[in-house]
């Protein structure tokens, strides 16, 4: 399994933006998905943003489209979350995943077939 380890998480207010980071253990094969999803107290883990690692379109919630942008550095093994216009409902513990088998045109909204998740960073944005 890849280990992933989340940075970049702080307090910041209603407008403002932050970069989350997700550097990875060890080479990430071309052929793995990546994902970023959020967790609320009290509420599930859901899908924010994704992409292949080997590029093309990437995949985004509806309620982040717009203002977030899912990039990744192959050379560093990192993947990124830039995070824009920052709501107060934007506030969760982000987590990054690693599909090492994306399968299906909408592969990356499930994260139970993630096989390795980062240990979180916490956002909060104060309205």
């Amino acid at each position: 399994q890849v280990q992933l380890v989340e940075s970049g998480g702080g307090l910041v207010q209603a407008g403002d933006s932050l970069r989350l980071s997700c550097a990875a253990s060890v080479r990430i094969a071309s052929s793995y998905g990546m994902g970023w999803f959020r967790q609320a107290p009290g509420k599930e883990r859901e899908f924010v943003a994704a992409m292949r690692w080997s590029g093309g379109s990437p995949y985004y919630a509806d309620s982040v489209k717009g203002r977030f942008i899912i990039s990744a550095d192959n050379a560093k093994n990192t993947l990124y979350l830039q995070m824009n216009s920052l709501k107060a409902e934007d506030t969760a513990v982000y987590y990054c995943g690693a599909d090492s088998r994306p399968y299906g045109v909408r592969w990356y909204l499930n994260r139970l077939d993630y096989d390795s998740w980062g240990q979180g960073t916490q956002v909060t944005v104060s309205s």
